[in-house]
């Protein structure tokens, strides 16, 4: 099949792009915003991102056969102000809606926070798929948590897809297991000491365990206080607080421990700040997840079996006792 054509919108450090990469696609164009996502996407793509989509006129993107885009999601996060097309964050959902209009790209991958589909009564979410359906688009949509393609980080998100064609399309299925947080953590001994949290943190902690730990193991802080011992990470989060998240009880996360969560490769280079870093990955993608998203794109486009094309062919079949066949259309 032909090498495809992405561009990457909202592109962040490129963890869309990687799961696309990984099955031959070829990025022909991104937009991110941020210094710090822009200086490690240089690094790791050998190609600096143009800045504000919004600045930017449909009409100088290069053709594509894929959009990708991780829009932001803050409007739509319980962890932000739910504030949605409120927010004028939110409406840059618009912008997509607009490139996908004068471009007209075979098909799209969006990705969002779960809160997304349940926004406003899901009101905010019916109006997103909407403009998409009016632009001629089929449009597929799901909940995938990271935990589910094997990573350990509960990390739960709205991935919506759409192709020009009514082609057979399906999520991929969830391998059921994640890999132990051993495979992702460093050692103790490797991890300098500005990572460790104050004696004073550790014994707060302790004191509201209300089970006896176990380890290896990420504590959790909730919004009441609440301390879960666990055998995998809870979401990053961009905006989360230093002690959000510790291992063991005692220490933060590093930075190649995210990525390592995030499933971005071990060479993957890290040029800004432990608090760039933070955000980064936290406003971030699980790879594996895309990953396997893109692989079942890519083989139904490959495959292209129309959907009423293919329940004519089962009538047929069905009145007719031939031997299956199958119509591709090219």
């Amino acid at each position: 099949m032909q090498k495809l054509k992405t561009i990457d919108l909202f592109a962040g450090i490129g963890g869309i792009r990687l799961g696309f990469e990984a099955w031959g696609c070829e990025n022909v164009f991104t937009s991110e915003w941020d210094r710090d996502a822009q200086t490690m996407y240089e690094a790791n793509f050998g190609e600096k991102p143009l800045g504000d989509i919004t600045q930017i006129s449909p009409k100088d993107i290069p053709e594509h056969d894929i959009l990708l885009a991780g829009f932001p999601c803050q409007p739509f996060s319980i962890i932000g102000n739910m504030q949605g097309f409120a927010d004028t964050r939110g409406t840059l959902f618009f912008n997509i809606e607009e490139i996908l209009r004068v471009k007209q790209p075979y098909c799209f991958l969006l990705e969002n926070v779960k809160q997304l589909r349940t926004h406003d009564n899901g009101r905010t979410f019916k109006v997103i798929i909407e403009k998409l359906k009016d632009l001629g688009y089929f449009v597929h949509h799901s909940i995938l948590n990271a935990l589910d393609f094997g990573l350990p980080q509960k990390r739960e998100r709205t991935i919506i897809v759409g192709f020009k064609e009514n082609i057979r399309f399906s999520f991929p299925k969830p391998l059921g297991q994640y890999l132990p947080l051993s495979d992702f953590l460093q050692t103790d001994k490797e991890i300098d000491k500005k990572y460790f949290a104050s004696e004073d943190i550790v014994q707060k902690r302790l004191a509201k365990l209300k089970k006896e730990p176990f380890f290896p193991s990420v504590w959790h802080e909730n919004k009441g206080g609440n301390i879960s011992v666990l055998p995998f990470s809870c979401a990053l989060r961009a905006g989360g607080s230093y002690n959000y998240l510790l291992v063991n009880g005692n220490r933060r996360l590093t930075e190649r421990e995210m990525l390592r969560l995030q499933g971005f490769p071990e060479n993957f280079k890290i040029t800004t700040s432990y608090t760039a870093m933070r955000k980064l990955t936290g406003n971030s993608v699980a790879v594996p997840v895309i990953r396997a998203v893109a692989k079942q794109m890519l083989e139904a486009i490959k495959q292209k079996k129309m959907v009423h094309e293919n329940i004519q062919f089962n009538l047929l079949e069905n009145q007719y006792d031939h031997q299956r066949s199958e119509t591709v259309l090219r």
